[in-house]
């Protein structure tokens, strides 16, 4: 397969992600891992579960991890193991992927959206405490879900203290964001997914960290939380066949553990390519000068000289392309080139949320967002010929369209 691209027509064309590649990395441990597993006999929370559990939390520095079906329960069974229910009030970013407030809805509260930092894309703490000044419903607010978009870490530092000065508990969308890590309001880092009261973890083939299938995890440093969560997975059962409240079928299944046991070692090598992959991104645009263009490049700048507790961790690489989006990745297609845009219409405006009573113009900085990002391929086996590719025919558009 060459430089891990694949040849159509006799044109080289770049994936957004090639996870053939990883596979061909590590195929020999992935498939003694899942013989493991079919050898066993044993499918469903056994020890390749537990085993997974434990090295997650060693990963975190944290208590607890409780392995679960997906990223989209992890959110559900720690809203509503922190008693989040009908009629409650949510706080988070309408940018984002729909399971993060979609989690919120289906436990019959109601998401409440603030706008996003034009910079990060993450919830922006200034929104985030005028509406907690100024709105006369903020003291409803039961729970808050913070979301580390594309990689970068939220802005833990200015976002706690508000959150904590108002009671309400903070639950982590870290899906993306798996390996970064934030700073606190007192100077220290801590892993993204562990500066709240629960943290929630997405194993999405996609992700960072992938299983060949649905996967999720909650973490958290309570231990009556980790009880109930545990409980609420297998149908609010702490024992068998005694059922103290309902719950739901949602456990991570052996054969995903395994899988992912054998990845866990290497995330922070993978995180490493990735950023490095996003600085020669940056390095080779600024070379042909595209910023002067109008595209705008994603945050790069990391306060911290350790790069082993950075803020970014690239799941995405994500470029903003004023009023020219569309064309662009329409470009990029037709060379070869795969892009995805995340996200097309932010959540305030999605049918399903109509009801809320949310409109255009709105969450401004979000619906900007919504029109003007692009992710370009980015993953740890890119080649710097890839990379390039992307970059000259993304030089190539702007020369040609002025």
């Amino acid at each position: 397969m060459g430089d891990s691209a694949w040849r159509e027509g006799g044109r080289s064309n770049v994936p957004l992600l090639d996870l053939r590649a990883q596979f061909h990395g590590i195929r020999r441990p992935l498939l003694s891992a899942v013989e493991r597993v079919l050898s066993s006999g044993q499918y469903i929370l056994g020890e390749e579960v537990r085993a997974f559990e434990e090295e997650m939390a060693r990963f975190l520095q944290i208590p607890h991890a409780i392995g679960v079906a997906s990223g989209t329960d992890a959110l559900w069974l720690a809203l509503k193991a922190l008693g989040v229910g009908p009629g409650d009030r949510v706080l988070t970013t309408p940018f984002t992927f729909v399971a993060t407030a979609e989690a919120v809805s289906l436990l019959g509260a109601h998401p409440v959206f603030v706008d996003v930092d034009p910079q990060t894309l993450n919830l922006s703490s200034q929104a985030v405490e005028d509406y907690l000044r100024s709105d006369p419903e903020a003291s409803q607010i039961k729970a808050a879900i913070v979301v580390h978009l594309y990689g970068k870490a939220c802005d833990m530092q200015s976002l706690t203290p508000l959150f904590r000065s108002a009671g309400i508990p903070v639950v982590e969308d870290a899906a993306q964001a798996l390996g970064a890590y934030a700073v606190l309001a007192d100077g220290r880092r801590r892993p993204v997914g562990t500066c709240g009261a629960a943290g929630c973890l997405s194993f999405f083939p996609t992700k960072n960290l992938g299983a060949c299938g649905d996967g999720g995890m909650v973490v958290t440093s309570r231990p009556e939380l980790a009880e109930r969560i545990r409980s609420l997975r297998v149908h609010g059962s702490p024992e068998r066949y005694r059922h103290m409240e309902i719950g739901i079928n949602s456990r991570l299944d052996e054969l995903q553990a395994a899988i992912l046991r054998v990845k866990l070692p290497l995330l922070p090598t993978w995180n490493r390519a990735r950023r490095e992959r996003a600085r020669t991104y940056h390095r080779l645009f600024q070379e042909v000068g595209l910023e002067q263009d109008g595209l705008q490049l994603p945050p790069l700048e990391d306060p911290s000289p350790d790069e082993e507790v950075s803020s970014h961790v690239f799941h995405q690489y994500v470029i903003r392309v004023p009023n020219r989006r569309d064309e662009l990745r329409k470009f990029l297609q037709e060379r070869g080139v795969a892009t995805e845009v995340y996200y097309p219409i932010p959540l305030h405006l999605q049918t399903c949320f109509k009801d809320l009573g949310y409109r255009p113009g709105d969450f401004p900085e979000s619906e900007r967002a919504a029109r003007e990002v692009l992710a370009l391929p980015l993953y740890p086996e890119m080649t710097a010929l890839q990379q390039e590719r992307v970059v000259r025919v993304i030089q190539d558009f702007f020369r040609r369209n002025g």
